[in-house]
C-alpha cells in the first residue's frame, strides 16, 4: 500500500494499525522528510512536489490501496487558494498517479466530518469539492472523522496538546470521537471489505474498527 501523510497526527496513527496488521505486506510511505518509525515492513519515498510523481512513478506500481491522510488546517495556509492546493489538488494529483501505477487500486481520502457544497466555512466547502472530483474521477472513498485522537507531535501547538485528554472524554459518542488508530483499522477493513464509491461518516468509521478488532480476535481464537 502507499500511504500520504504519516508524519501527522491522523496519519501517524493509520501508520501504527498498518504495521500492526498482519494483513498488510508492506507500506510506502510518501513524506517530506524521514520518518522516525522503522520497520521491515515499511520503506519511505521522500519527495517534495505533491502536484508531480513522475520521479517516484514505482511507487504506485503492484499496490491495492493508497491511503491518503495529508492535510494541513485552514489556520495553517494563508487563503482559500493555498488551502484548495493543499486539499484538493495534492489529493486529485496522487489520485492520478494511483490510477496510472495500480488502475484497480482504491483510493481512500480523510476528509473532515462536516464537510459540504454549500457550507458557509471554506475549508468544509473545499473538502467536499475533493470528495465529489475523487469519487466522480476514481475508485475513491471518502471519510469524514470528527475529533481525531491521533499520534502525539513535538511540533503541535501547546493548546492542542493541552486538550488532546479532553477529547477523549467523547470516546462514548460514537459520532463525535475515533482514535487515529481505529482510523486504520477502518480504512483497512473496508479495503478487505472492497468498499468503494463512498462517503463514511465517524460512527461508521468506528463500527469498521470495531469489525475489524472483532475478527482479528476470533482468528487469535482460532489459532490458539
Amino acid at each position: 500500500m502507499v500511504l500520504f501523510g504519516a508524519t501527522g497526527s491522523a496519519g501517524g496513527g493509520v501508520l501504527h494499525a498498518c504495521l500492526s496488521s498482519p494483513a498488510v505486506r508492506e507500506v510506502r510511505a510518501v513524506t517530506r522528510r524521514p520518518l522516525e518509525v522503522q520497520h521491515t515492513r515499511l520503506t519511505t519515498i521522500t519527495h517534495a512536489d505533491f502536484e508531480h510523481y513522475d520521479a517516484i512513478r514505482p511507487t504506485f506500481a503492484n499496490v491495492d490501496v493508497c491511503l491518503y491522510c495529508l492535510g494541513k488546517s485552514v489556520n495553517q495556509v494563508e487563503g482559500e487558494a493555498a488551502y484548495r492546493r493543499v486539499t484538493h489538488d495534492f489529493a486529485l494529483a496522487a489520485s492520478r498517479a494511483l490510477a496510472l501505477g495500480s488502475p484497480s487500486a482504491i483510493f481512500h481520502f480523510v476528509s473532515a466530518s462536516g464537510a459540504g457544497l454549500k457550507s458557509r466555512f471554506m475549508w468544509k466547502r473545499v473538502k467536499a469539492e475533493t470528495e465529489r472530483d475523487l469519487l466522480a474521477t476514481a475508485s475513491a472513498v471518502c471519510w469524514r472523522p470528527a475529533a481525531i485522537d491521533g499520534m502525539a507531535l513535538a511540533g503541535e501547538p501547546t493548546w492542542y496538546r493541552a486538550l488532546r485528554p479532553l477529547y477523549r472524554l467523547m470516546k462514548p459518542a460514537r459520532g463525535l470521537y475515533v482514535s487515529g488508530d481505529d482510523l486504520g483499522r477502518a480504512m483497512l477493513q473496508a479495503t478487505a471489505e472492497k468498499i468503494r464509491g463512498r462517503i463514511i461518516e465517524n460512527r461508521e468509521i468506528r463500527d469498521l474498527a470495531d469489525r475489524s478488532r472483532a475478527l482479528e480476535q476470533l482468528d487469535a481464537i482460532r489459532h490458539q
